[in-house]
């Protein structure tokens, strides 16, 4: 089983309520080959909800307390960030999943590229909260630019 981020499956739980569907993904889940999921409602998040990024490192450096998710306006939401992440590798245990593929630059879900905390649309190397703590756990995190490749089709 392979858990996807939600708005990979076409659902409209980004922050601004919209999805990025990936017909390879949507064609999964129909399958049932896959289960969605999204860190962020996990967390508490509702939809809309304000953007979100990671200020001082990546999800690492959240998880280790060297760095914060801060809305555009300020307020800091690091808590339902790790908490979604939490709830996400639990479920990724519960299946049993061998893959997770998430959003990239996402502040929960960037596979290898989030953005850089400035709220200009820089992107950085890094991995965001969810995925640094499913990576953590041993658990292979792909962005949908990895799926041929997970899924042999490369």
């Amino acid at each position: 089983m392979i858990l996807v981020s939600s708005c990979l499956a076409g659902l409209e739980v980004r922050y601004n309520g919209t999805h990025c569907l990936n017909n390879k993904i949507r064609q999964m889940i129909n399958e049932k080959k896959a289960i969605t999921v999204c860190p962020e409602l996990l967390g508490g998040f509702s939809i809309p909800r304000e953007p979100a990024e990671i200020i001082g490192g990546d999800g690492n450096d959240v998880l280790d307390g060297n760095a914060r998710v801060i809305e555009k306006s300020g307020r800091d939401v690091t808590e339902k960030y790790i908490k979604g992440a939490y709830i996400t590798l639990q479920k990724a245990q519960e299946v049993q999943a061998t893959a997770v593929v998430l959003k990239e630059f996402s502040p929960s879900c960037g596979s290898s590229s989030i953005y850089d905390g400035e709220f200009q649309g820089k992107i950085i190397s890094g991995d965001g909260v969810t995925t640094a703590l499913l990576k953590r756990n041993g658990i292979k995190v792909v962005s949908e630019e990895g799926l041929a490749d997970l899924l042999g089709d490369a």
